[in-house]
């Protein structure tokens, strides 16, 4: 008997279960840097696949949606991949969904850029554009108002909008920086789905949201250096978690 076996009899006696690295499949819909979003799984033991097939999709332990662009033109492209019902259909199901970006946007139920456009409706809201930030500054002494550019391209602050214990966020530090690049923000219906919110300007916008198996940014956590990083490593370790319980096995 080789080692491995006799390693592996020893650890279902003692009552461990071994399990292989995670697995997800990152969408691949052609809008976005999706190779980025795969060196950041590599990192932190995440076997990642960049795909549009539906069999891999579902054979994976968990869904990454990334993406940058216009929100129309990706639910197209997600219809026309015949998508968009297996990811509802697997979002329902409870597997693991991780949304960066415009996948964050795409989770919801409508947009208004460009027009009105049906999201996945995974998370009920919708998605609007950043109108007139103001930021308030004292020159000389004196309060004066800027206005801001649109997009929103940089580092910025994300904040607890509730307990980050037992999420994706949990190993973050409160007030950490974040990289964005975006015009359009999301306002879920439901409150309590908020993990976090940045500000640009006068406006406060949900910058992460996590409701059951459903978490997403706005931010890239895969540009956004070692803080960005811990939000991989800790969704890796709730991967982990799930296939140690079993859960989501065929």
């Amino acid at each position: 008997m080789c080692r491995c076996q006799r390693s592996r009899q020893r650890s279902e006696r003692e009552g461990y279960r071994l399990v292989s690295n995670p697995t997800a499949a990152i969408i691949d819909y052609g809008l976005g840097n999706l190779y980025s979003v795969q060196q950041a799984c590599g990192k932190v033991g995440i076997e990642s696949n960049i795909t549009a097939d539906r069999t891999a999709i579902e054979a994976a332990d968990a869904v990454i949606l990334p993406g940058m662009g216009a929100f129309g033109d990706a639910m197209d492209h997600l219809r026309r991949l015949d998508l968009v019902h297996l990811l509802r259909d697997l979002a329902a199901a409870g597997k693991p969904m991780f949304g960066v970006c415009l996948g964050l946007q795409l989770f919801m139920s409508e947009s208004c850029e460009f027009g009105r456009h049906e999201g996945l409706n995974l998370i009920e809201g919708d998605v609007i554009r950043f109108e007139s930030p103001v930021e308030t500054r004292l020159i000389d002494g004196k309060p004066r108002d800027f206005n801001l550019k649109v997009p929103l391209i940089g580092w910025t602050p994300i904040c607890e909008a509730r307990s980050w214990d037992g999420t994706v966020l949990e190993h973050v530090t409160p007030g950490a920086s974040m990289y964005f690049v975006h015009s359009f923000y999301v306002r879920p219906t439901d409150p309590s789905a908020v993990l976090s919110t940045s500000h640009y300007g006068h406006i406060e916008f949900c910058s992460s949201l996590q409701k059951d198996n459903l978490f997403a940014c706005q931010f890239h956590p895969e540009r956004s250096g070692a803080e960005g990083l811990k939000i991989y490593r800790q969704f890796a370790q709730l991967l982990t978690q799930r296939k140690l319980h079993g859960v989501g096995d065929s």
